[in-house]
Parts: structure tokens; sequence; C-alpha cells
């Protein structure tokens, strides 16, 4: 069985890069083969424009399990540790504890830690030697919704600060409010890759209504800019496949007669384009 077949992108500095995909669709096996843990049958990949070693992982941190430290050592003395390990110096450990907000307790027992302050001592034990990349499995499972915030507040002030950031995840949510550029992973093929801001920055559709809409559907049918018309409830929806403001087709329905109730112009979500990338697929 393939996990991971024909995947191909590349990583600007700065950015915040997106995995997205259901469970089994390739994510974690892709991060395992680009921090050498797991053996590709065939591709290659590069780091930092040269081929991978072990110097070029020195400056990749990485979060790919849940967290593991000594329970009944503190978090400060399990950075110690890690910094020991890493060749990172001590000083480092009291920056690290505030970008994560965990300095205030840090020295407090990892055991009494909840999951999210866990996951987020984890983070700050991967970015001890200021690497370069950060890669992220899943940061915000199982967390509970002031985790998730917490989480996704901290990869944005790492991500502000220069730190390329390459983030997991099944959740759309997290990598439309969070990510750059996203790659959309379904049994292990790529679906999507590039911003998510022009993926989400369709021409979108109007909501609308009118007195008549039988006549209205009829108009809005005969109008090119528009894909597809169909009723929504009370309203019509129409799908644009290039550019028109809401003015301009109040403007061309007043010439032919019909007069508005209800307008309103949107964008499709980021969840509705993954549907609709993903629905031939099943």
């Amino acid at each position: 069985m393939t996990a991971v077949d024909d995947l191909s992108f590349s990583v600007e500095k700065g950015n915040v890069y997106g995995l997205l995909g259901p469970n089994g669709s390739g994510k974690s096996t892709t991060l395992g083969m680009i921090l050498n843990v797991v053996n590709p049958s065939e591709g290659s990949w590069r780091w930092f424009g040269q081929e991978h070693s072990v110097d070029s992982l020195k400056k990749v941190g990485a979060i790919i399990e849940r967290p593991n430290f000594y329970p009944y050592l503190s978090a400060e003395k399990n950075l110690q540790i890690v910094a020991q390990i890493k060749g990172a110096e001590h000083s480092k450990i009291e920056e690290k504890l505030k970008i994560v907000g965990l300095y205030e307790r840090r020295n407090d027992k990892f055991s009494s830690f909840s999951l999210g302050m866990k996951q987020r001592l984890a983070i700050a034990a991967a970015m001890l030697n200021d690497p370069h990349v950060l890669i992220l499995d899943e940061p915000t499972n199982g967390l509970d919704p002031q985790g998730i915030i917490q989480i996704r507040e901290i990869i944005q002030q790492i991500a502000a600060k220069g730190t390329t950031i390459i983030l997991a995840s099944h959740l759309l949510d997290e990598v439309e409010k969070v990510c750059s550029h996203v790659v959309i992973l379904e049994k292990g093929k790529t679906l999507y890759y590039g911003r998510v801001d022009e993926m989400t920055a369709s021409f979108g559709y109007f909501e609308l209504s009118s007195a008549h809409n039988s006549n209205l559907l009829d108009v809005l049918n005969s109008i090119p800019a528009f894909d597809k018309v169909s009723e929504n409830g009370t309203n019509l929806k129409a799908i644009l496949k290039e550019d028109l403001s809401a003015e301009d087709l109040n403007r061309m329905l007043f010439e032919k007669g019909i007069v508005l109730s209800h307008l309103v112009k949107r964008k499709e979500s980021l969840e509705n384009q993954f549907l609709q990338l993903t629905k031939n697929n099943y």
C-alpha cells in the first residue's frame, strides 16, 4: 500500500505551511520522511537548498508525538536536560518558557501540568536551539478550546519572529486561522498546494431574492458571469465564475425590471473548498 504518492511542495522562509487532510491521508508519514525517521521507497527532499543531513536536521525542531518528559521533574529541569542533549545554552530556557506562557510555572512538576501545558512545554523544548523550521504534528489534538487558542497564538508568535512552521492537521479551522499556505492531502496525493487566501479567494457567490424569484432565476441564468444558479430556501444562490460587484449586479437587474429585496455577496469558506476538492476522491 502506498502511503504518499507523488507529493511535491516547497517551503519558503517565515511562512506557516499546513498539511491538511483526514486521518490516513499521509500527513504524519510525510513529516516522518522529511525528519528521516521513515524511509521512503523512492523520492527525495532537500533542507535549506541542500541534501538532507544530520547538520541540516540540527536546524529543525519537531513535535511528532505526545510530549514525553520526566513526570516528577519541574518544567525547568526537564528543559535543562533537553538543552544538554541538544547542546543549547541554558540561558535559552527562560526565554522559551516565557514564549509559551509557562515561566511562572517553571518550578512545577510536569505531572501536574494539563495536556495543553504539556504541549506548550514540548514547543519550548523544540525551540531551545532556535531552529529555522518548526514541525508540529496535530499540535492541538485533544485540547480544550482554551488550550487550542493558546497553541494557535504561540504558533503565530513564533512565525512572526521569522521561524518557518510546518503544521499537520485535520482541522480546517486551524489551517484557515494559522497557516499562510496549505497542502491538501487525500490518500497520499496532493489535491491542492498554494496560499490559503488564494484558495478561499474564489469569485464567491451572491445570495439574493425578489418578489418574483422565478423571474429573477431566469435573468440570472442569462448572465454570463454566473456559473450556477440554484434555489437556497427563500433566496437564490448564484455562484460566480468571474468577478462582479454587488453594485453592478443590482444595476443590471434593475434595468431588466427586477427590484431586489435581498442581496449579499459571500465567499466560499475553506471548508466548502475542501469538500469540493475531496468529493471526487471517495
